[in-house]
């Protein structure tokens, strides 16, 4: 008998607790045992209709970085122009900046983080 099991009956309780099942409960999802909590956060974030841009722009709002699959939204072109051109005012507002990485992959930044798109060439 562990001493947890010596704590539960002591309390009244002698069920057992699954540390696995408790780990990946809902109240342990936003926990992160490794590191301290931080003040920006990068997120990954699939985005399917317009419906998901006020989550996002939330998430930006709390000074958080965003980085949006649109690989669904591809498939509808109208509508990933309509999502992008929505995003990309909303950033503009707040003095966030939002960039294509690739085909699929967009990054948005929030106020006072810039993403330089242009290389510099290596010479003078």
């Amino acid at each position: 008998m562990g001493i947890f099991d010596k704590l539960g009956q002591g309390f009244g309780t002698s069920k057992g607790v699954n540390i696995e099942e408790y780990m990946n409960s809902a109240e342990m999802e936003d926990v992160d045992l490794l590191h301290e909590p931080a003040d920006i956060y990068i997120k990954p974030v699939t985005i399917t209709s317009e419906k998901d841009i006020e989550p996002i722009q939330a998430e930006v709002s709390k000074r958080n970085i965003i980085l949006l699959d649109i690989s669904e939204l591809n498939k509808r072109p109208n509508t990933r122009n309509a999502v992008v051109a929505s995003l990309k005012s909303f950033v503009e507002k707040i003095n966030g900046d939002i960039g294509q990485i690739d085909e699929n992959r967009i990054l948005i930044t929030p106020s006072k983080i810039k993403i330089i798109k242009r290389k510099k060439s290596g010479g003078k």
